[in-house]
């Protein structure tokens, strides 16, 4: 067990792809970002009505396959997006048999049944953690701004799709399925919006 543990520690060395393309200084990890995502379960599985231990567990392995794949970001690759998906999901599917196999037979099936049922999005609990997911990275992207970790100008020229780091607001949103998650988007949105539009103030 102890070689999976090692092995999993990995996490903490894989920067966040987003971040890193959109050259922020000093980015989180994958594994600062599970942390992230799970300590919004510990706070918020009792509003969402949904099982706090099963919800927190679950956000500490989601990502958990990245520590062999690295953070595989689907907007950067050349394929249509259900077809990166589909390959994204087949990697990460190979990189959990490989990495869990270490584990003896009941840690093992609670390790990859908790990825699963994130992954199927079936159930109150995965569609809770996604929506955790989800607020933490958006969480991320208001202290980025905040602290004005990234060139904007450098950033702007590379996605002139996006202002800032709006695309990390605007590929979240349509993806949150909760009330609670799309009530935590709303407010840090608003102090976002707010910190940008104070600084256009400023540069009037």
């Amino acid at each position: 067990m102890i070689d999976h543990y090692v092995a999993a520690l990995a996490l903490k060395d894989q920067v966040r792809t987003g971040w890193r393309l959109r050259a922020v200084r000093d980015p989180e990890s994958v594994g600062d970002h599970s942390w992230g995502t799970a300590y919004l379960c510990l706070l918020y599985a009792e509003e969402a009505g949904v099982g706090r231990e099963r919800a927190v567990s679950m956000a500490l392995v989601h990502d958990l396959a990245e520590a062999i794949t690295g953070d595989v970001a689907t907007r950067a690759s050349d394929l249509p997006d259900s077809l990166a998906r589909e390959r994204k999901r087949r990697i990460e599917t190979d990189a959990m048999q490989k990495l869990t196999g270490a584990l003896a037979g009941r840690a093992r099936d609670t390790v990859r049944g908790l990825w699963s049922e994130y992954e199927e999005r079936e159930t109150p609990e995965a569609r809770f953690v996604r929506d955790m997911n989800l607020i933490d990275m958006c969480a991320q992207a208001l202290c980025y701004e905040r602290d004005r970790r990234y060139d904007r100008e450098t950033s702007d020229a590379e996605f002139p799709d996006y202002d800032r780091l709006d695309e990390f607001f605007a590929t979240a949103e349509p993806r949150l399925t909760t009330t609670l998650g799309k009530r935590l988007f709303a407010e840090l949105h608003g102090r976002y919006d707010a910190i940008v539009e104070h600084r256009v103030a400023d540069r009037a």
